[in-house]
């Protein structure tokens, strides 16, 4: 059985399921699905990221565009947001063939429309348009793709150019290099700012970051660099450069959906379009006229974010916990205007939540402590298939079982079912539990006011639903 599927941002899988025909086939889908629906040009411009496997897999999908009748763009290694602005610029189709922030024995692809990024209606239409196709014996060698150099240097000057040349003076940036794909993007683009940059742990072999759960090693490298005392924060990205990590001076990474609420403050945003996933806070700190509550995954949020224009929104954005912020709409910088980028990003709140530290006079934790943000934990039960999962998020939304269930810590207060089951308990704690989009985990999220008391949620949870399941099965 292939390892891949459609999660809650674009197709992943292992790479020996991705590479050859079937990401030849799955781009052929997409480009018969999007010739239909679209009405558009037949261009599409392709990137990737750094992992080993991203370059033949880029170039298997410029032969299927090649022989889709698509004039494929071949944009070289660079963000999926910097890719999606040369989409738009060109009013053309784009494949990112990237795994984000899984490890490298896996790989992806991330589909967009003309418009924008595909929308699970869209997903359908590949699958079937998928399904009509017969595997070849061979893939036929293409014309090789048009090579566009500088589309990553016009998403560097989308920031260059709006932002004042300032922003940043006075504050010293560690950028963690890994193997991100912003990697040099990022010093640049601080460089330019004002900022002062130190270069730090470049890797030549690719490292998984995940910006919201975070590994024990990448953890511990953070404390260690910012234990020097020589930088005011620490930058990075995860694997596409769509999802930020940012970390204050003592070490301490700072969660996603605050980078977020950092930055939609800053920007001085109306209406915020935000997962269920993300912390409470953003009602109770961020002064928004608005905030609109999703399921998790960036297709979800984009729809809220087009549910807030047509409802007559002057400004609003969508961000999410790990991170990945979406610009729904222009936003004024100064006298200059930074335009709408609807797909996640890591560059504008890396540079809003930096810009916001230097506006308010006070180091990156005093920022976020004086937002009252609560602490939020998260983990996840691995090999729990999702009819599992979800025969237990079933049960867990009967009043009748989870009255009990929830009775060792305490009382339940209000039931959200959006995406899975969140719990909003005493004391002002809310715990939630969901089946993953794109593994076979049930994941646990908890919120309080104590790191302690939020990782001990989790904990209890995680052991409770293991518990209540294997009784069922029982």
């Amino acid at each position: 059985m292939s390892s891949l599927k459609f999660g809650t941002s674009g197709l992943r899988g292992l790479v020996t399921d991705l590479v050859g025909w079937p990401s030849y086939a799955y781009a052929s889908a997409f480009f018969r699905s999007v010739a239909t629906t679209s009405g558009s040009g037949r261009t599409v411009v392709i990137g990737r990221d750094l992992r080993d496997s991203s370059a033949g897999i880029a170039a298997t999908v410029a032969n299927a565009a090649a022989a889709a009748g698509f004039e494929a763009i071949d944009c070289g290694a660079l963000p999926t947001p910097a890719l999606a602005l040369e989409a738009t610029r060109r009013g053309a189709c784009a494949i990112m063939v990237t795994g984000s922030h899984i490890p490298e024995d896996r790989n992806g692809l991330k589909f967009y429309r003309p418009d924008g990024e595909i929308t699970k209606s869209d997903e359908m239409a590949i699958l079937a348009a998928l399904g009509d196709m017969t595997q070849v014996g061979s893939i036929a060698h293409a014309v090789p793709a048009t090579l566009e150099p500088d589309a990553i240097g016009r998403y560097q000057r989308r920031y260059s150019d709006v932002f004042p040349p300032n922003l940043l003076s006075g504050q010293t940036i560690a950028v963690y290099q890994q193997s991100s794909v912003a990697r040099d993007l990022l010093e640049q683009t601080l460089t330019a700012l004002g900022a002062q940059v130190a270069l730090i742990g470049r890797s030549e072999t690719f490292v998984p970051i995940d910006t919201e759960a975070h590994r024990p090693e990448d953890l511990a490298f953070v404390r260690r660099t910012m234990a020097r005392g020589e930088f005011d924060a620490l930058v990075t990205t995860d694997g596409d450069a769509d999802r930020p990590l940012v970390a204050d001076a003592a070490g301490r990474i700072v969660r996603g959906d605050v980078l977020g609420l950092i930055t939609a403050r800053y920007l001085g945003i109306d209406t915020v379009v935000v997962p269920v996933t993300a912390g409470s806070a953003i009602e109770q700190a961020g002064g928004f006229q608005r905030v609109l509550r999703t399921k998790v995954g960036s297709p979800f949020v984009i729809a809220g974010m087009a549910q807030a224009r047509d409802e007559g929104a002057k400004s609003f954005v969508g961000f999410e916990a790990n991170g990945g912020f979406l610009l729904g709409s222009d936003v004024a910088i100064g006298s200059k205007t930074l335009a709408a980028l609807p797909t996640r990003d890591a560059m504008l709140p890396i540079l809003a939540t930096l810009a916001a530290t230097r506006e308010a006079d006070m180091p990156l934790a005093d920022l976020v402590t004086s937002l009252s943000v609560g602490e939020t934990a998260s983990d996840r039960l691995p090999n729990t298939p999702a009819e599992r999962s979800s025969a237990f998020l079933r049960q867990l939304s009967q009043e009748s079982f989870f009255q009990d269930f929830f009775r060792p810590i305490g009382a339940v207060q209000a039931i959200n079912e959006q995406d899975g089951v969140r719990m909003k308990l005493n004391g002002g704690r809310t715990i939630h539990f969901r089946s993953s989009g794109n593994a076979p985990e049930l994941r646990c999220y908890a919120e309080a006011q104590s790191i302690e008391e939020a990782e001990d949620l989790v904990r209890w949870g995680l052991a409770a639903a293991a518990a209540a399941m294997n009784a069922s099965d029982a």
